[in-house]
């Protein structure tokens, strides 16, 4: 997707309500299976948004953009992609959260 493409579905979609990755199901999701690699994105626009967040076992602190209000967070482990994601105005987070307290809890890591 180009910049001119992102800018229009943006524009398209003021109003609509925030979405942002979920991260304690990504959590759950990742100590459940046990992924060697788990990256996460928005759906279709994974080459601007997308990175690494576990790596061999730890959490990866890659660069990604993880809230919209057109596109979907999505979690990839080991090839597999699902959707996992939140409202904004239900979890206080947004596109700057990256591995809140109660995430890495789930995984039994303790914030530094």
């Amino acid at each position: 997707m180009n910049s001119l493409q992102a800018f229009a579905i943006n524009e398209a979609s003021q109003g609509n309500r925030a979405r942002v990755f979920d991260w304690n199901k990504a959590a759950e999701l990742i100590r459940d299976n046990k992924p060697k690699l788990a990256r996460a994105g928005l759906e279709s626009d994974w080459e601007w948004t997308g990175g690494d967040i576990w790596e061999d076992g730890k959490p990866s602190d890659d660069y990604t953009f993880l809230a919209s209000n057109w596109a979907t967070p999505e979690l990839e482990m080991d090839g597999e992609i699902c959707e996992c994601w939140k409202y904004c105005d239900e979890c206080g987070w947004n596109s700057e959260t990256k591995w809140p307290e109660s995430a890495l809890k789930i995984l039994g890591i303790k914030k530094k």
